[in-house]
């Protein structure tokens, strides 16, 4: 009895020292002062004792904090996951429905894509229809003159009408004389009507030391006979366009795989167009009709490594796969429940036309056919180092005006060779190359040449660009990583883009004029909209 006393007594005496949550919560204070402010207070209930919870603290407000915390931004999503929740279809077999086990290639080239394909159910729906042809082949009419590369659909005669016939304008179409191992075919016109010019390299050297981890090159080219033209003007700061071509291996290379003859390649053939803009550059989209060769077009017009595969042309190698399984594997990746791995596919690295050629190599589907799903090949641009009104050289009596520019070589893996380079970085190094290898053979002045030009003043193309793809434009704007990059002048072409950006911001967003030129303000402070213009 005694002892029990005892505990109960020191229970009692501490009581007070554990710490507890106040049983009275606290009171707002009064606005007013009044000395009978205490006599007014209101007795509020007293709220049950609640357990003591474990303390919490924000680490994290916004995509900046979730990167310094995770190591990565939610931009990196993109690299695992395209959005259309197939990912959470992957390995997932439905009740009721067939399913077969396809043997996969067993080549170098399909290994390599590193696809991983399970049993495929042998019934697919949704699957990808074959897409329209565009580019057709046929061969040149007989009254056409001999071989001399092509103007795109426009007749080289003087007394030419913009009424003038179809078959006239054909009849009136020639191969021009225009050396295609150095420079595009003329109807490749970045800057309409303005054709690429093939300027000589007059020096080049490598920057960096043999082994180097990325290797770079300085070049001097000589614009000297550049067409005197308004808005050509040269200036540091400015930039080159160059129109590298394809390299001629790998072009060969898909040739051999589409089984083109060798005779054919070269041999003039008549091109038409339905429509687009493509075999130009940015010229206007309409039907085509053109005199050129089917190596032209590879090397100077479509893209052959840059870009991952589409659907598209994954239906045109199935179409055309002569192996069964090859085709029924194609065939699962255009359609619904191939998704999950076409997603991990086209976002993953980037393949080549020749490795996809290589790992369905039953498939030979027609290059016209081919050409028409294929991405355009685009210029690719250089900033100028230097003014060739300062920099030239005196060569045979006469100055050469100069232009400076670097270029880094880029690589990605590559099936066959380990790695790639880049089609622009490649093609100057290719250049360089050879140059190098001929002043070492006892050259004095190697003639080697960049197909190049200078943007030409089109100060409403940006512009009417941006307007076209309002939509494309408010997307990006308002998507939780979107962002908006402005380059270039700020006289004419900056401050032009920027009310094109205010005008979508008004059409989309149903705004006024102040209230979208405060929305991309916003943007530009949360770092959404980012402006580099001088």
């Amino acid at each position: 009895m005694a002892a029990t006393t005892k505990v109960s007594a020191l229970i009692a005496a501490a009581t007070g020292c554990i710490p507890e949550e106040p049983r009275t919560p606290s009171i707002a204070p009064s606005l007013t002062f009044s000395e009978e402010s205490e006599d007014q207070e209101e007795q509020l209930p007293v709220e049950p004792l609640r357990r003591r919870r474990a303390s919490t603290r924000l680490i994290a407000q916004n995509s900046a904090d979730i990167q310094r915390i995770t190591g990565e931004s939610t931009a990196q999503l993109i690299e695992r996951c395209c959005g259309g929740g197939c990912c959470m279809k992957a390995g997932v077999k439905k009740a009721g429905v067939e399913y077969e086990s396809i043997p996969l290639p067993d080549n170098h080239a399909f290994k390599s894509l590193a696809l991983r394909i399970g049993d495929c159910p042998t019934l697919l729906t949704k699957i990808t229809d074959l897409p329209e042809q565009t580019v057709f082949f046929e061969p040149p009419r007989r009254s056409s003159p001999a071989p001399s590369t092509a103007d795109s659909g426009v007749s080289v005669g003087a007394d030419a009408s913009p009424t003038t016939p179809p078959a006239d304008k054909v009849a009136s179409l020639a191969l021009e004389d225009v050396n295609t191992k150095i420079q595009p075919p003329n109807y490749v016109q970045p800057h309409p009507p303005h054709h690429v010019f093939a300027a000589r390299i007059d020096s080049t050297r490598e920057l960096t030391k043999p082994g180097a981890e990325k290797r770079t090159y300085h070049f001097d080219i000589d614009i000297s006979s550049y067409p005197e033209e308004d808005g050509t003007d040269f200036k540091v700061g400015g930039a080159i366009g160059v129109m590298a071509p394809n390299d001629p291996a790998m072009v060969d290379e898909i040739f051999d795989a589409l089984m083109v003859p060798r005779f054919v390649r070269d041999k003039p053939v008549l091109m038409k167009t339905s429509r687009g803009r493509w075999p130009t550059v940015w010229g206007e989209d309409e039907p085509r009709e053109l005199l050129t060769t089917r190596r032209d077009l590879l090397t100077w017009c479509s893209d052959i490594q840059s870009y991952p595969p589409t659907k598209n042309l994954l239906r045109i190698l199935a179409e055309y796969a002569a192996d069964e399984n090859e085709k029924k594997l194609l065939m699962y990746l255009c359609a619904a429940e191939g998704q999950g791995v076409f997603c991990d596919f086209r976002t993953g690295p980037h393949v080549s036309l020749f490795q996809l050629l290589s790992a369905f190599p039953s498939s030979h589907p027609p290059l016209d056919l081919l050409l028409s799903v294929l991405q355009p090949l685009m210029p690719r641009f250089y900033s100028l180092s230097n003014d060739p009104h300062d920099s030239y050289k005196t060569r045979d009596g006469k100055v050469h005006r100069l232009v400076e520019i670097a270029v880094t070589v880029h690589e990605s893996a590559d099936w066959l060779h380990g790695t790639r380079t880049g089609i622009g970085s490649g093609f100057f190094e290719r250049q360089a190359q050879k140059f190098l290898a001929a002043q070492k053979a006892g050259e004095s002045s190697p003639e080697f040449y960049v197909p190049m030009f200078k943007a030409h003043g089109q100060p409403l193309a940006k512009q009417r660009e941006v307007r076209n793809q309002a939509d494309l434009v408010w997307y990006i704007a308002n998507t939780v990583d979107g962002r908006v990059f402005v380059c270039g002048s700020s006289k004419g072409m900056g401050e032009g883009v920027e009310d094109a950006l205010v005008d979508v911001a008004m059409s989309k967003g149903n705004l006024e004029r102040e209230e979208a030129r405060k929305y991309w303000d916003l943007k530009r402070e949360a770092g959404q909209y980012i402006a580099e213009t001088w």
